[in-house]
């Protein structure tokens, strides 16, 4: 049985512990508010771009640009989008296994791009080919930091390096879900409306080439980093959850130290009762 010094250092290190998961998780906190607000703001925009191109993917074709082009074959390349650190629960595991997955199910030729320090451990151990690397973008990305991404697939597209390219990321639904997705980034796939039609039939002015040529070197970037923006809100959600859990695992396993000494307090004085009880009793 551990001594009273010992279960006292114990109760010492997990409060320790306690304080900085609750210090994790408030900063968490504060931090997810800015993400989710800055990832909700941009969705809207993002959908909407995509809902245009869609439309315009549908009354151009691969002549109008090599984006629209659909190539039979090639290789396929996964934007695999993970975070740097650690500490975010399930968040990591559950992307970087969707994503090897989706891997698994492909028959042809596949390479990936990784972002994000834990995907691209997990993904060199398994074999899978990377072609390039890049670091998380932090807590607060901007539009600027995805370009050299995007400018990186967009480049290899138009060589014909890749015949598809996927982005593959965790969304963020809710404080408490964050669903790995696959979203086919290129080429970009034709719209179509309730009744089947290709298309919404907008009016594209001065018409839908120029329009296009317009839109498309903006839709890359802007996919990617809403991808990017779905990611850290999903990050400052699954750590603040995560701390959460760890400081109220600590706070119970304080509660059962706690408990521990005390019943080792009292076996230690009801021994040395009966030490002095039987010292007195021979002593008569």
């Amino acid at each position: 049985m551990a001594s009273q010094r010992d279960i006292r250092r114990r109760i010492g290190a997990v409060r320790n512990i306690k304080q900085i998961t609750r210090a994790m998780q408030f900063v968490a906190a504060s931090k997810l508010r800015r993400a989710q607000d800055a990832t909700l703001a941009a969705r809207p925009y993002a959908e909407k771009l995509d809902e245009v191109l869609a439309d315009l993917a549908a009354v151009l074709g691969d002549e109008h640009h090599p984006l629209l082009a659909r190539p039979e074959g090639g290789t396929r390349l996964l934007v695999v989008i993970t975070t740097d650190r650690g500490l975010a629960g399930p968040l990591n595991t559950n992307t970087i296994r969707f994503a090897l997955k989706e891997a698994a199910e492909f028959d042809g030729r596949l390479t990936t791009v990784t972002v994000g320090r834990k995907g691209r451990d997990a993904i060199r151990r398994t074999g899978i080919p990377i072609a390039a690397h890049f670091n998380g973008f932090g807590d607060k990305p901007s539009f600027a930091d995805v370009t050299p991404l995007s400018r990186l697939v967009s480049d290899d597209f138009l060589a014909g390096t890749y015949g598809q390219i996927d982005l593959i990321f965790p969304k963020f639904v809710s404080t408490l879900v964050q669903r790995p997705t696959a979203e086919q980034l290129l080429p970009i796939r034709p719209g179509e409306d309730a009744h089947g039609v290709p298309g919404h039939q907008f009016i594209f002015e001065p018409n839908p080439a120029a329009v296009l040529r317009q839109l498309l070197p903006r839709y890359v970037a802007t996919r990617i980093y809403q991808a990017i923006l779905e990611t850290t809100a999903s990050e400052m959600s699954s750590k603040m959850v995560a701390m959460k859990s760890a400081t109220e695992n600590a706070e119970e396993l304080i509660e059962d130290l706690t408990l521990s000494y005390n019943k080792v307090r009292q076996t230690n004085i009801t021994r040395e009762m009966i030490e002095i009880a039987s010292g007195a009793r021979a002593g008569r």
